[in-house]
């Protein structure tokens, strides 16, 4: 099977600047995301295109070591990322856009999955329909914790 594209939009009670600020870092990754065990920036300097984080994750049982780089980078609207690493699925491309909606922020976020390898093709659907199923409580994971961690700064 091919693979194919998950992802949800939610609104979050933020600043566009502070929920950007926020994403950016790659290493909150951690805190809305239960797959993410482990997660480090690798290369120097403040997050930007070119910026590589270094991940453990939990998917399935099973622990993959994952490395993706940002692609683009556009403050406050714009993130994308592809993936270094390999392994059965991969994500040659990701991101994150955002909008002003009132005095908060639309935030959509997306991923696209592709088998890499043979056991990549037998599970890459089952892999998809998973994330598209909980691409909406993802959404919500990350205005949860995106609102309660900028909630000093607002």
């Amino acid at each position: 099977m091919a693979g194919g594209r998950f992802g949800a939009t939610t609104v979050i009670d933020r600043p566009i600047e502070a929920v950007f600020a926020f994403l950016a870092d790659g290493e909150n990754d951690k805190k809305f995301s239960a797959r993410v065990l482990e997660i480090a920036k690798t290369t120097d300097g403040p997050p930007g295109a070119g910026t590589v984080y270094a991940s453990t994750v939990k998917d399935g049982g099973v622990k993959f070591q994952r490395e993706f780089k940002l692609t683009e980078f556009e403050p406050p609207t714009r993130i994308r990322w592809a993936e270094t690493s390999t392994g059965p699925v991969v994500t040659p491309e990701g991101g994150y856009d955002l909008a002003p909606a009132g005095e908060g922020t639309q935030l959509t976020f997306y991923n696209v999955l592709e088998p890499a390898t043979f056991m990549g093709k037998l599970i890459v659907g089952f892999a998809l329909r998973s994330a598209r199923k909980g691409a909406d409580d993802f959404a919500q994971s990350i205005k949860r914790v995106v609102e309660n961690e900028t909630a000093a700064a607002a």
